[in-house]
């Protein structure tokens, strides 16, 4: 996966295997829920060793279930989507399982909440047989293709569809794919966005629903040269679509309105 600061991490057997350096040296995500003040490779290590023992990310314990983590964030607005049932599922990705589609909120906040972006997994039967074989796109490979499985939500009947996406390729795609259906409407978020270039932001504002701007410079040009709506400070989510704007101003009124933030901290270096 790439966690903390973009840093490429192996985790094998339920054990850290390797931890590359950052690309970001600060993350206010993690300075005011961890306490870290300076991302390095020690201080990631120890991060991913601490999920694995909490919630036994990338093993067969995995605690797949948990309430709201933030105000505002990808899967706490996906949660309250499917919630209040404008959406009836969401494609997703989990580690052990890779692409699966999930309708419960609570398994959405658990999954996307707790991990960063991952690049490759393997199957972990335990967590396959408990979001469902049948939910998931591949159990024999643990296959990540956001596209397929959407493709794969849309042959099961579903109609009101949830992605998150990485890519700017694959928001493009989910696009053409919609086209072909004249009752399936599938909402773009898109996650893991540091480091983007400046074509993929323009790409992702012009496809995408909502758009976590992580550590990216490029995005929070275009956001501020667009006056994109947005919530957040230190690392804003934008609403590309007028329905991306709906969904963040329903988040706000189902956590009872915005608190101001004064001298917000941001990613350091923004990429």
């Amino acid at each position: 996966m790439e966690a903390l600061g973009k840093a490429k991490i192996v985790i094998k057997d339920g054990k850290v295997v390797k931890v590359g350096e950052p690309q970001i040296d600060y993350c206010p995500l993690f300075h005011k829920y961890r306490g870290i003040e300076k991302l390095n490779s020690k201080i990631i290590e120890e991060n991913m060793e601490f999920r694995i023992k909490d919630f036994g990310m990338c093993t067969g314990q995995r605690k797949l279930k948990m309430g709201d983590f933030l105000s505002f964030g990808i899967s706490e607005t996906l949660g309250t989507l499917v919630d209040e049932k404008i959406i009836d599922c969401t494609v997703i990705v989990c580690e052990g399982c890779g692409t699966v589609i999930v309708e419960d909120p609570e398994l959405v906040q658990g999954i996307g909440g707790r991990i960063s972006g991952i690049i490759k997994t393997s199957p972990i039967k335990e967590v396959i047989n408990t979001l469902g074989e049948n939910k998931v796109l591949n159990p024999e490979n643990a296959e990540i293709n956001q596209v397929k499985g959407v493709l794969k939500a849309i042959n099961d009947g579903y109609k009101k569809i949830g992605v998150t996406v990485a890519s700017a390729e694959d928001a493009v795609k989910l696009r053409e794919l919609e086209s072909q259906y004249d009752e399936v409407k599938i909402y773009i978020f898109t996650v893991h966005t540091t480091g983007i270039s400046r074509g993929d932001a323009k790409i992702m504002f012009e496809n995408a629903d909502i758009i976590t701007s992580c550590a990216s410079i490029h995005l929070r040009n275009i956001a501020e040269e667009r006056d994109t709506f947005r919530v957040g400070s230190s690392i804003p989510i934008y609403a590309a679509s007028n329905d991306g704007e709906k969904f963040l101003k329903m988040r706000i009124e189902k956590i009872g309105g915005l608190k101001e933030k004064k001298d917000a901290k941001i990613p350091d270096p923004l990429i």
